[in-house]
């Protein structure tokens, strides 16, 4: 048997597991009786540790919010996670760096000493995709607001500021209403989706250009995303598109290169291999000269299975690459985006 000191970690490790435990199943898992379990409760309770009896056939304990955050057990991986998740929350947009620090500085100093040794090694440095700009920050309290919104399923009034178009500067619109659904990240930004009353239709708002109202409205009935996956929803609407959709301009190609050389860097496409060097790609993009392009960076031999646009991109290009090899000619004007 466990001397108490060590029984009371495990059983301080096994509530955080889980929810809810049996009080029999705590026991067994201990290699204790039922009574030894109720004293070791009672102990860890003096110490901060707000443990909630459970009644009912199985009546066990569960390890309850309190008022004060009480000494948090990790074990190894746990820490390490934690120490990769606050170095690299710079890259989140979230607006915490200063308080990731201070959370990874308090971590650090409760560790053991082989512990803290294996994380020190671990520095990471967040950079920023090469050529993108610098992300607006985001307000953590907006997070936290909108974020219990979306948990309620209560409507969200707020002050929305797009950028004007043609302007000079942002321009604030009327309030929105809107039925918040997910909060997502996507490319170190922070987007709101959700149904739009006044327009009756799905939104994805930038967060750093909300500015909630209080209080918040009704509670609502949720709706499901179109297409019933959020992460694709999300990625159809930085396409162009009403829903899941597509790309406005997309073809299909096959290229001298093996499948597995090629896959890796469509991300979205569709890659099937049609033999030990040779392979159809499928891909979008938002002109029919971008695409061109995009399928050109394959050092690699290109046959055009379709459409007609896209042979005439590939036809423009190359005049155009042409002109650039010999010296200044006239230019050829571009096909149509769709």
């Amino acid at each position: 048997m466990q001397k108490t000191s060590a029984r009371l970690l495990s059983l301080l490790s096994l509530l955080q597991a889980r929810r809810d435990w049996p009080g029999q199943l705590l026991a067994e898992r201990l290699e204790v009786s039922p009574r030894t379990v109720r004293r070791d409760v009672d102990r860890l309770r003096e110490l901060g540790y707000p443990i909630v009896a459970t009644k009912g056939p199985d009546g066990g304990y569960r390890l309850g919010a309190g008022t004060e955050l009480p000494p948090l057990l990790f074990d190894d991986d746990q820490a390490v996670a934690l120490t990769v998740a606050l170095q690299t929350a710079t890259a989140t947009g979230a607006g915490i760096e200063e308080a990731a620090a201070r959370a990874l500085s308090t971590v650090r100093q409760v560790m053991p000493a082989r512990l803290r040794h294996r994380v020190d090694a671990l520095r990471i440095t967040a950079v920023e995709h090469a050529g993108a700009r610098p992300q607006p920050r985001v307000d953590p309290r907006v997070l936290m607001t909108l974020s219990a919104a979306v948990r309620a399923r209560e409507v969200l009034r707020f002050d929305y500021t797009s950028a004007r178009v043609g302007g000079d500067g942002p321009a604030t619109a009327p309030p929105r209403r809107a039925q918040p659904h997910h909060l997502v990240t996507r490319g170190g930004r922070w987007y709101l989706v959700a149904w739009d009353l006044d327009r009756e239709d799905w939104r994805t708002f930038r967060v750093d250009r909300i500015t909630p109202r209080t209080p918040t409205g009704p509670r609502f009935t949720p709706r499901e995303v179109p297409g019933g996956e959020v992460a694709a929803f999300v990625a159809g609407r930085f396409r162009g598109s009403d829903g899941p959709g597509d790309w406005p301009c997309r073809g299909e190609v096959i290229l001298d290169l093996p499948a597995a050389d090629v896959s890796p860097f469509v991300h979205d496409g569709v890659v099937e291999e049609l033999g030990p060097d040779r392979c159809r790609l499928v891909l979008g993009a938002w002109s029919w000269p971008g695409l061109a392009a995009t399928i050109g960076r394959f050092d690699a031999d290109i046959e055009v299975v379709g459409p007609a646009e896209l042979k005439d991109a590939f036809a423009h290009l190359a005049r155009r690459y042409a002109d650039a090899a010999g010296g200044p000619a006239e230019p050829t004007p571009p096909p149509s985006s769709r």
